[in-house]
């Protein structure tokens, strides 16, 4: 319901009371960050079949760091050389190679916005997408209810606030954000603005980068009652996977989570982007505040698909998730 939202949605403000203002601290130069990758139990394949649908979880994993510059993830970008960027919630990045993938440590690194950004809700990156012409990334940010642009330095080069975001909120705003093939650029607010209508949520798609064409036509998009939507990747054939995340229950915090899949050809402004459920992200499985998702094409024609999830800085009470999972795209249906 509407209500858990709302809990969720509190929580944040209440933990910046004792860490949204903290400096921001230097990464460390040679000591690893990550102080362990642990391997998760999973159900019997038939138990995770009934819960995942067309998706084989192939591993999951807790990862653990002291370093406060690790924690709370949002969003997932794949790289070209396999490796994954996430961001946090604080415009902190990590870089890493996921299991399975060879390559050096992991290292942190931080946004460096273009303009101040000293609280943490003025610097919550909860969306991101890859420039393929540049190596950089745009990022949405929910505090500002903007849309940055980084070089590959992690620089910020632009920002844009556009009027249609301004009444998005200051903790449900832009959530989801992918760049499609043809250039376009699409947002989803987090949550629907009706409690009349629990499976509506505000979005955006822009012609092309949204710092140089920065008024975008509206559309909404339809997904399960009640759920937040979290994050988008979209696949090589056009169709867009996307993550979303309810509460269940706030202290010990307990969530639920889902994967739709929808048909970005089908985006019309003014109209409606239907999705259809894919996978149920249930407690029987190892579970957490899922908020980031990436889709990595492989050699076999599958598609890899991980999912990590944010802990909120709540370490004790919460686990920074790492899912690998793998699909066939020719399984998938094509909504309409």
């Amino acid at each position: 319901m509407r209500r858990s939202i709302v809990i969720l949605s509190v929580v944040p403000v209440l933990l910046w009371v004792t860490w949204g203002r903290s400096p921001r601290p230097e990464p460390p130069k040679h000591l690893p960050v990550i102080d362990a990758v642990i391997p998760q139990a999973l159900p019997d394949r038939r138990q995770m079949a009934r819960y995942l649908g067309p998706f084989r979880l192939e591993g999951a994993w807790q990862i653990k760091s002291r370093h406060t510059m690790v924690f709370g993830y949002s969003a997932l970008v794949p790289e070209p050389d396999g490796k994954l960027t996430a961001f946090n919630d604080s415009g902190d990045i990590l870089r890493f190679a996921p299991p399975g993938v060879p390559g050096p440590p992991p290292q942190p690194n931080w946004v460096r916005f273009e303009r101040k950004a000293a609280t943490k809700a003025s610097r919550d990156v909860e969306s991101a997408t890859r420039d393929p012409k540049t190596g950089g990334y745009w990022l949405g940010l929910e505090g500002r209810n903007s849309i940055i642009h980084l070089n590959s330095r992690f620089v910020a080069t632009g920002e844009v606030a556009p009027r249609a975001m301004h009444g998005w909120g200051l903790n449900t705003g832009p959530e989801a954000l992918a760049r499609l093939a043809d250039g376009r650029m699409v947002t989803i607010r987090e949550v629907p603005p009706s409690w009349t209508e629990p499976r509506l949520h505000d979005a955006l798609v822009f012609s092309g980068d949204p710092i140089r064409h920065p008024v975008p036509q509206r559309f909404r998009f339809d997904g399960p009652d009640n759920f937040s939507v979290v994050d988008m990747a979209v696949l090589p054939d056009g169709r867009a996977l996307i993550l979303m995340r309810r509460l269940l229950w706030p202290l010990p915090m307990r969530f639920a989570g889902r994967i739709v899949i929808a048909d970005t050809a089908r985006i019309r402004p003014g109209g409606v982007w239907h999705s259809q459920p894919l996978a149920s992200l249930a407690s029987v499985l190892p579970v957490d505040n899922f908020e980031g998702i990436a889709a990595v094409p492989r050699p076999d024609g599958r598609i890899t698909v991980w999912i990590i999830s944010d802990d909120n800085a709540m370490r004790v009470l919460q686990r920074t998730l790492l899912w690998k999972m793998t699909v066939d795209p020719k399984t998938l249906p094509w909504p309409k």
